[in-house]
């Protein structure tokens, strides 16, 4: 056979197996995707709380640099394909490579036979012009393909340029998230700040808010004692005193040799409290035991309060006090307090706070008077014993038994016991209590009485 025919043979079957060869297609490169701007903050122009400021600012950083971090990890997962693509190109232009060097050898190798089988055989002019066509077409299917491997090349370049490309938007990304986790470290570090500050700025405000609050005590302190120091109008005293009297009804009946003995009396008196408890207070001389010389057993006492237009209350016991046991006090309870509607008095805490006194001769009139003290009666002082006017004119007035005697700013001083002295209340401890009501035989209302006129006669001539 001719040699020359054999290659142009061999060179036809080897472009028939290349054409025959399925080539996979090249994935085609995925377009860039353009970077997502980053959103700044819209500044906030009204004026807001610093640390609400840098918590905002904090939370649009930390924003911020999680869709950073988004962008970065879908750049990677970008990276992560392109370089598998660019790693099956380069596989696929290796295997290309390959075969076309196999090719190349194989075509050196049907040259060689063909021009063995040329000079060894005599085919005819229409079989080596066929041959000759059927290799012109395997020379331009290899041209093809190494056109396809350039291509391929190309690509491959292009490949390691968005690679590159890609390498550094994560350089820069990884740039931008250390700068934002900078800023957000130093925001952080602002608020922490702006927290101590505040919590220095809370305390001085409760230092101040307290001095505020010490002042305006003060202030009312000062107030009170200005008001409590102040002297009130003796006219408005006396009002004030006609304005608050409470009537009052002493009733007692005791059994005689033919018929019961009554004896009723009538009078007003004035509330007053020691903080605790509220009492009415008299003179023994404005009950039905004015006369201590003849004490008998009542059988029947009681005490009636009355105000219009139609409230009636009782009282349970009557208190001879310690002070003096001439003074009366009466308790009430707070229900009867409000049904009487009268202002209840304080006593003086400071009963030498000026040195005269107001003395209310029963509704009768008043008068300025001035008093001492008496080493030789202690609980007691001593007022000048002089005349003084009445409120709506006519005979002068002496001070008598029971009179109130107030102090400049309305507080009561004391009482009255007899025209020259008067007892100064402090409390309203008893040294007897009568038990009132329909039976008080057994209360042995006498040997009370007799108990209190003993005190009375063993008092200082002056005293009683």
């Amino acid at each position: 056979m001719n040699k020359t025919l054999l290659l142009i043979i061999i060179d036809f079957l080897f472009l028939n197996l290349i054409a025959l060869t399925r080539w996979e297609k090249v994935e085609p490169a995925r377009a860039q995707q353009t970077p997502v701007p980053q959103v700044g903050a819209n500044a906030n122009t009204r004026e807001q709380d610093l640390v609400e400021t840098m918590r905002q600012s904090l939370a649009d950083e930390t924003a911020g640099r999680l869709a950073l971090e988004g962008r970065l990890t879908r750049a990677g997962n970008d990276l992560t394909e392109r370089q598998q693509g660019l790693a099956q190109l380069q596989t696929q232009k290796e295997q290309l490579a390959a075969q076309l060097a196999q090719s190349v050898q194989n075509t050196q190798q049907l040259t060689q036979q063909a021009e063995a089988a040329r000079r060894e055989s005599s085919l005819t002019q229409d079989q080596l012009a066929q041959l000759e066509r059927e290799l012109e077409a395997r020379r331009a299917e290899a041209e093809r393909q190494r056109q396809e491997l350039t291509r391929m090349e190309g690509e491959q370049q292009r490949a390691q340029q968005i690679i590159s490309g890609l390498s550094t938007q994560v350089a820069v990304g990884e740039t931008e998230k250390q700068n934002l986790q900078h800023q957000a470290s130093q925001l952080q570090q602002q608020v922490e700040q702006e927290r101590e500050d505040r919590i220095k700025v809370e305390a001085q405000t409760n230092q101040l808010a307290q001095g505020v609050g010490q002042l305006a005590k003060n202030s009312g302190d000062l107030t009170q004692e200005i008001r409590d120091n102040r002297p009130i109008n003796e006219n408005v005293l006396f009002n004030d005193f006609l304005a608050n009297r409470v009537d009052t009804q002493f009733s007692a009946g005791r059994q005689g040799v033919f018929h019961e003995v009554t004896n009723d009396r009538s009078t007003s008196t004035v509330l007053v409290s020691d903080g605790h408890q509220v009492y009415a207070l008299l003179h023994i001389n404005n009950t039905t035991f004015s006369d201590l010389l003849q004490n008998f057993d009542w059988n029947r006492i009681a005490v009636t309060f009355t105000h219009p237009p139609d409230y009636h209350s009782t009282g349970g016991q009557l208190d001879f006090l310690s002070v003096d046991p001439r003074i009366v006090a009466i308790p009430l309870d707070q229900s009867q307090v409000d049904a009487l509607g009268a202002k209840v008095y304080t006593l003086a805490a400071d009963p030498f706070k000026f040195p005269d006194a107001v003395l209310i001769n029963g509704g009768r009139g008043y008068g300025v008077l001035s008093f001492k003290l008496d080493p030789a009666n202690p609980g007691y002082v001593r007022v000048e014993n002089r005349f003084f006017k009445r409120l709506f004119g006519g005979a002068d007035l002496k001070p008598s038994p029971g009179d109130l005697v107030f102090s400049h700013t309305g507080e009561l001083l004391g009482m009255m016991v007899n025209s020259d002295y008067c007892a100064l209340l402090k409390d309203f401890s008893p040294m007897e209590v009568l038990k009132m009501g329909s039976n008080t035989l057994p209360e042995h209302p006498a040997n009370v009485l007799n108990q209190v006129a003993a005190r009375v006669q063993s008092m200082p001539p002056g005293l009683q």
